[in-house]
């Protein structure tokens, strides 16, 4: 009886066979993704650009499209998988690309830049100067200063108004904490603002609280 079993209905052991298979191919997928290096830091100078791509489906539609000669690898960033996208020079460039993917794709991107080194760390200062070390989570506001508002309540707390390659921008958080950094940034871009991570020391504090 057995064998009539199998020979009517075959394509049931083909169907099991490749549920297995899906399965651990799936398997597969979810360990390599669990097992992904941590990103290489940018080096001095650079900007580097972070898509959050978890799934797989995120990282085909990100090779398809992005242009052959921008060098990209999938990697791990704090909590997230994400694209790494190096080699820009310029901050307009960085934010070029992560517009483009954006509207392409639909991804948001993370750029952040190395602080430079210093003898000894600062004290946090909000004056009319530039910033010391650190880090500073910069928001492109459009020339709305109406979301100034927007940014407060997502960083519960004020804002500054600060210039970094001599452009405006909202200064939402400004501090010597990477990860305080980061998740802050993080948190900016899923709320849909278009935020940056740069190094302080490049930001010149125009007003300490925007009100």
């Amino acid at each position: 009886m057995c064998e009539a079993v199998v020979q009517r209905f075959p394509y049931l052991l083909h169907t099991v066979v490749l549920a297995i298979a899906g399965l651990i191919n799936g398997m597969s997928s979810v360990n390599a993704q669990q097992n992904l290096p941590a990103c290489q830091p940018p080096n001095a100078g650079e900007y580097l650009l972070l898509i959050v791509s978890p799934t797989a489906e995120n990282q085909k539609q990100l090779r398809n499209a992005l242009p052959t000669e921008l060098k990209s690898t999938t990697c791990q960033y704090l909590s997230d998988t994400v694209t790494r996208i190096g080699g820009f020079n310029k901050i307009d460039d960085a934010q070029r690309w992560a517009r483009y993917i954006n509207n392409i794709v639909g991804l948001s991107g993370i750029i952040t830049t190395k602080p430079a080194d210093v003898q000894a760390p600062q004290a946090v200062s909000f004056k009319p100067q530039a910033l010391g070390e650190g880090y500073a989570v910069l928001v492109d506001y459009f020339n709305r200063p109406e979301l100034a508002s927007d940014v407060e309540k997502v960083v519960e707390g004020d804002i500054g108004f600060a210039s970094y390659g001599q452009r405006p921008y909202l200064l939402a958080v400004y501090t010597t904490n990477q990860k305080e950094a980061h998740n802050t940034l993080k948190k900016l871009n899923e709320r849909g603002f278009v935020a940056y991570l740069v190094d302080s020391r490049k930001v010149t504090l125009l007003r300490s609280n925007v009100r």
